[in-house]
């Protein structure tokens, strides 16, 4: 599993130089030891979506991979886990509303802790997705930044599937787009923006992604 990783990764970040996003490793369908290839590998970022099986698994790490790495909630979070994520998780990149981010906000402040989060924008419009529209997310996100105990590092956004990859690098460099006007209009900043995922981490990388979100690509020979 490690030789497979490393090749695969090397061939990732081969492709998408010079670009140097962060990778994280998107290991919901893959078992410890695959995080633990990965970790080999040098990667440090790890991406779970399902929050049960996830803290279990996380759990169940080796002390020095648990510890010397980041764990990233990249999945729609329903309020009633928020209590179980932000024991676990350092990034949740997937809050969708005010009322997920005031969850967030109480459980974080009674735990005594920052929970670093990213807003989720859907700007395809795809109403099977969660996340703000570009036309309500300035709004939100002036609410959310005043709420104790979280800090929102950054935007997070999904493309649809099937899209063609010009369609795809519009979408994307509108996300980098808002960003850059949430920014201004909120008065703050958001460095990270995480976008891309096995089928499109090329175009996300040249379209601005300062994370990308890869499983398959990584684990699978």
């Amino acid at each position: 599993m490690f030789e497979t990783v490393k090749k695969n990764l090397l061939r990732i970040q081969e492709e998408i130089a010079p670009c140097k996003p962060k990778i994280i490793a998107v290991t919901k369908y893959f078992d410890e030891k695959a995080m633990q290839a990965a970790y080999d590998a040098g990667l440090r970022d790890f991406g779970e979506s399902r929050a049960v099986e996830a803290i279990e698994k996380i759990a169940n790490l080796p002390d020095e991979v648990r510890e010397n790495s980041n764990f990233h909630f990249i999945g729609h979070l329903q309020t009633n886990k928020v209590k179980h994520v932000i024991k676990v998780f350092d990034y949740i990149h997937s809050v969708d509303s005010v009322k997920l981010a005031q969850s967030i906000s109480q459980h974080a402040s009674e735990s005594g802790k920052i929970q670093k989060i990213l807003i989720q924008i859907n700007n395809a419009n795809e109403e099977q997705k969660f996340g703000f529209s570009k036309e309500t997310v300035c709004e939100a996100l002036a609410q959310i930044l005043q709420l104790p105990a979280i800090e929102v590092v950054g935007v997070m956004n999904m493309a649809p599937l099937g899209l063609a990859e010009d369609k795809i690098a519009e979408l994307f460099t509108e996300i980098v787009q808002i960003r850059n006007t949430l920014e201004k209009e909120c008065n703050c900043k958001l460095p990270e923006v995480s976008m891309g995922m096995s089928q499109d981490y090329k175009v996300a990388a040249r379209c601005g992604a300062t994370i990308l979100r890869i499983g398959r690509k990584l684990f699978e020979q």
